[in-house]
């Protein structure tokens, strides 16, 4: 089991700080009571933080020239995952799908014309989300598209504390000594890739690119992750960024 000492590996923001000084200062009537919802606090053991993972198809990477397309999210914790409370939407994009996008996701142009903006689905996205620690494998796609979305619609950004299971493989497998001399000796690094990383801990294939399926891939990713890696009882602080 990996130490405690992880936590000074997680992000350098004073999560509670800025939680609460977004709730005070944010305009938006539902953004100020989504800050102001009772987050864990950093000494939350792992086994007793209430999770949510969430996934975020996209019509491309770059968030200046991409959109949201379709939104996953699981609640669940370290002992279960409650599929009975899963949420999935398609949202319309405020750019259009490329062939390239749709050959990705299987998202077509009909779904999406019959799709809602994303603003009509905020109330109830943000009220599934409030309170609990985010879980996303690769944040800079989950992070920053979702900051955007909300900015464009609300004037005012969203950022959360996440768990990036991408981010605590690479730790494993990328920073480690043994990732070094793989390096040295020219082999090629280990893949880092959700279905890739899921293959080691001998959890199941999934078809991946739909938000919901690869929500679901991520919790269980993190559930094994924990199982293997680290004590229940560590810090949920030590794994968020």
């Amino acid at each position: 089991m990996l130490s405690h000492r992880l936590g000074s590996r997680s992000s350098g923001l004073d999560w509670p700080a800025y939680l609460q000084r977004r709730a005070a200062e944010a305009r938006e009537p539902m953004l100020r009571t989504f800050f102001a919802a009772g987050w864990p606090a950093p000494d939350t053991p792992l086994a007793e933080t209430p999770l949510v993972a969430l996934d975020l198809e996209t019509t491309g990477l770059d968030v200046q020239r991409h959109a949201i397309v379709s939104i996953g999210l699981v609640p669940f914790s370290l002992q279960r995952i409650p599929l009975a409370e899963r949420r999935y939407w398609i949202v319309r994009p405020s750019r259009p799908l490329s062939e390239t996008s749709i050959a990705y996701h299987h998202i077509t142009h009909s779904e999406v014309a019959a799709a809602p903006d994303l603003e009509a689905i905020l109330p109830e996205l943000l009220e599934a989300l409030a309170g609990r620690i985010v879980v996303v494998h690769f944040r800079h796609i989950e992070r920053p598209f979702l900051d955007e979305a909300v900015r464009a619609r609300l004037g005012e950004g969203i950022r959360f504390p996440m768990i990036d299971t991408m981010s605590l493989e690479a730790r494993l497998h990328r920073l480690s000594l043994w990732s070094r001399l793989r390096r040295w000796m020219r082999r090629p690094p280990v893949s880092i890739r959700l279905g890739d990383s899921r293959r080691r801990y001998g959890l199941p294939d999934y078809q991946g690119h739909h938000a919901m399926v690869d929500a679901l891939a991520t919790a269980e990713l993190l559930q094994a992750q924990v199982a293997r890696h680290y004590a229940p009882e560590l810090p949920v602080s030590a794994l968020w960024t």
